[in-house]
């Protein structure tokens, strides 16, 4: 077999990425593994594309093993003294938890289902970090019962739940507190968490993280460890990381000052910025690494206090790049001033452009075009006007109804977020490793729907 480069784009011939690497950069938005076997016979992990459409159906979502392990190891080699959590939220199966758990992360979970998916299927249930704010009973219930290694405090008024379930697990919980930083970073308003007029966190102003601090240290049942943050997603500049480093060591001092405890964790989350389309800026963990490696040293040294234990929360940038979804055209419709091509997905899917406006850089699969490039709007099914996934991109101007087009980048927050708009099942997920295929998660079918509607 004769391996080309993958053009992301026409006349873009880069070749592809390594598993870890700057998947911007030069280089490619495509999973490592990529090749092109025949010109538009597009293969994952050595498996063809369309051979997976045509098993499977579409829409199909295609996970790269091989990339999503790259780049677990990447980030372990960028932070060795740290530990690495994966952010479940950006997508989670017993496949993927199995991964990460192999590959030495532990799990940043947002619910019991999360933590309790991961669990049933051998997660070590102590390398799991509870987040999110606003914990239910049955999410703290099911937290304890399990043994999750922490809980991060989002409000006051968690703290006596939390000690109270605690008490009735009959343990001691590892606690760490959430704090608002106040700074403003990432890709879109709607996913800057780190700024105080959100709804995450305890605000550095006005004492109220100093406050909550204080109110663990009262209860006998919670063990403090740490402080945790969180600025958003998408982030491309290490420097709101350094800045949070320096509040955030500014706070432990206070801690240590005012009750005598050098605290030994610190969380700085994740929200690190991955490459959508060609040329978009990216967060590099290993330069990300280094600046906080220094700005943690300075601070603590200032501060007198020893260098807490570091963790660190990847989700989008672990799994992103190693998915790519796999779409039919139904429809080609052109009218005096664009061309929309429909395929047969869309936002029950990938809400993601719908709700922040993400773009995207999809491709012909599965047959090659002589065809000059066009602009195009790719549309979905759904009965609504937003439901776009990529508007203004190039495709050949001879795309017709029948045609795959794949779409790169497509691992974080597709299926995560999927809905059942329109009652559209939602699509399976295929895993591909040195030229073999698997089902990960099976395709949601009318009968499972209906299984659900129990009202008559």
């Amino acid at each position: 077999m004769t391996t080309l480069p993958l053009p992301m784009v026409p006349n873009d011939t880069a070749p592809v990425s390594t598993p870890g690497s700057d998947p911007a950069g030069p280089r490619s938005l495509w999973p490592a593994t990529t090749t092109e076997r025949l010109p538009g016979e597009v293969l994952v992990g050595g498996v063809a594309l369309s051979e997976i459409a045509e098993g499977h159906g579409t829409p199909v979502y295609v996970l790269d093993e091989a990339e999503v392990r790259g780049r677990c190891r990447a980030y372990r080699a960028a932070f060795p003294e740290a530990e690495i959590h994966y952010a479940a939220k950006a997508f989670l199966c017993r496949a993927l938890a199995h991964w990460v758990e192999e590959e030495g992360l532990g799990l940043d979970a947002c619910s019991a289902g999360e933590a309790e998916l991961a669990v049933t299927t051998g997660f070590p249930a102590d390398r799991i970090l509870l987040h999110g704010n606003a914990k239910s009973p049955q999410d703290l219930a099911i937290a304890l019962r399990l043994g999750v290694g922490r809980i991060v405090v989002d409000t006051s008024a968690e703290i006596a739940r939390i000690a109270a379930a605690a008490v009735g697990s009959g343990g001691r919980q590892k606690v760490m507190v959430r704090v608002t930083p106040g700074i403003s970073a990432g890709g879109h308003r709607k996913i800057r968490t780190g700024s105080d007029d959100q709804k995450f966190g305890l605000s550095l102003r006005g004492g109220h993280a100093e406050q909550a601090i204080a109110r663990v240290l009262e209860q006998p049942r919670l063990e403090l460890t740490g402080l945790h943050c969180h600025l958003g997603s998408q982030i491309t500049d290490v420097g709101p990381y350094l800045v949070a480093v320096r509040r955030l060591v500014g706070l432990m001092a206070r801690v240590r000052d005012t009750h005598g405890i050098a605290l030994p964790e610190l969380d700085l989350g994740g929200g690190h910025g991955i490459a959508y389309r060609p040329g978009d800026p990216t967060l590099d963990p290993a330069r990300l690494a280094a600046g906080i490696r220094t700005a943690l040293a300075e601070s603590c040294a200032a501060a007198a206090l020893p260098v807490p234990r570091l963790i660190i929360e990847p989700g989008r940038a672990v799994v992103g790049p190693a998915g790519v979804a796999v779409y039919r055209v139904l429809a080609v419709k052109r009218t005096p001033g664009r061309t929309y091509v429909a395929v047969d997905g869309g936002m029950s899917d990938n809400p993601r452009p719908a709700l922040y406006g993400v773009r995207y850089a999809p491709r012909l699969i599965g047959r090659h075009s002589p065809a000059d490039a066009e602009c195009v709007t790719v549309v979905g099914r759904h009965c609504e006007a937003g439901d776009i996934l990529a508007e203004d991109v190039p495709l050949p101007a001879d795309t017709h109804p029948g045609d795959l087009l794949a779409v790169p980048v497509a691992g974080a927050y597709h299926l995560a977020m999927a809905s059942l708009y329109n009652l559209v099942g939602r699509p399976p997920v295929v895993a591909v490793l040195d030229g073999r295929s698997r089902v990960l998660v099976r395709r949601e079918t009318l009968e499972d729907l209906r299984a659900r509607d129990v009202g008559l």
